[in-house]
């Protein structure tokens, strides 16, 4: 079977994810890079097309070798350059898959909300729950409240598991847990009880979620926290106080997933548009 070289482009909206890979069609795929960039309050479509760019380079790639462009996310950014769009669901779901090939569940928590995914053996969505209230378990909570602190973002993992003891802030509203917070500083609370404080608050909201989808191990978390340490270290804790037997894991491309499974779904639509049009009769066919 034909080798197509496919993109994914998962467009969040705090960054945008490309991936581009190599697909056999028999089950085997090989990446040949991944790019993220951040959006930080620019013209998500100008950020697009840098990330585009930036990815083909990173692959050697040209965009005229792609077989097919599959958009995932806000797909009206990807408007001029996606062949086709894909539910973010189902991106998550196959990315994690690939990643993860045991993976049952995936545990997105992206910048403004998460959802817990459960999954079969070939990335088939079984069941969801998504986040709809508040703010306070996901990303930008968390990246809102490091910046109010002065800490890195690839610092509050390790600096959250040195805490003796969580700070207990509000788990109900963002912004009632960002109060707490200022009032925790004015106190001399330290940065690491804080920060163990607010993780505690997101694992409990996201353990939840997962009980709540019927989540089943192991589940691969993706989106922009799959490499907060502290985070996951909370998430398994709480679960594991609630008597589940949840295994909790990660991967270092867990935050490509939607864009690599994106790029795998594009592989799979391509040859079916491609049978569909070879098994079409011909105009002088229908004159037979």
């Amino acid at each position: 079977m034909q080798r197509l070289t496919t993109c994914g482009i998962d467009v969040g909206s705090s960054a945008i994810k490309v991936a581009v890979l190599d697909d056999d069609g028999d089950g085997t795929s090989a990446l040949r890079a991944t790019y993220l960039e951040r959006i930080r309050r620019r013209d998500p479509r100008a950020v697009l097309k840098s990330a585009f760019a930036a990815a083909l380079e990173a692959a050697r790639a040209e965009e005229g070798e792609l077989a097919y462009i599959a958009s995932t996310g806000d797909g009206d950014v990807a408007d001029g350059v996606r062949t086709g769009h894909f539910y973010g669901m189902t991106c998550h779901g196959r990315g994690a898959v690939f990643l993860e090939p045991g993976a049952r569940s995936v545990l997105d928590v992206g910048a403004l909300w998460a959802r817990a995914i459960v999954i079969d053996a070939r990335a088939r969505v079984l069941a969801s729950r998504m986040t709809s209230q508040c703010a306070a378990g996901t990303g930008q909570f968390i990246e809102n409240i490091a910046r109010y602190l002065g800490v890195r973002l690839d610092e509050i993992g390790a600096l959250s598991r040195t805490a003796a003891r969580p700070e207990p802030v509000s788990g109900i509203c963002a912004v009632l847990a960002e109060t707490d917070v200022i009032n925790m500083v004015s106190r001399g609370v330290s940065t690491a009880e804080i920060l163990r404080g607010i993780h505690e608050s997101v694992a409990i909201r996201l353990a939840k979620l997962l009980r709540s989808a019927k989540g089943q191990s192991p589940v691969l978390v993706t989106g922009g926290l799959a490499q907060d340490e502290g985070l996951l270290a909370t998430l398994r804790e709480r679960l594991a106080e609630s008597g589940a037997e949840i295994q909790v894991v990660s991967h270092p491309l867990s935050v490509h997933a939607g864009a690599i499974g994106a790029a795998l779904w594009a592989a799979f639509r391509h040859r079916k548009l491609a049978e569909a049009s070879s098994h079409a009769p011909r105009a002088v066919d229908v004159f037979r």
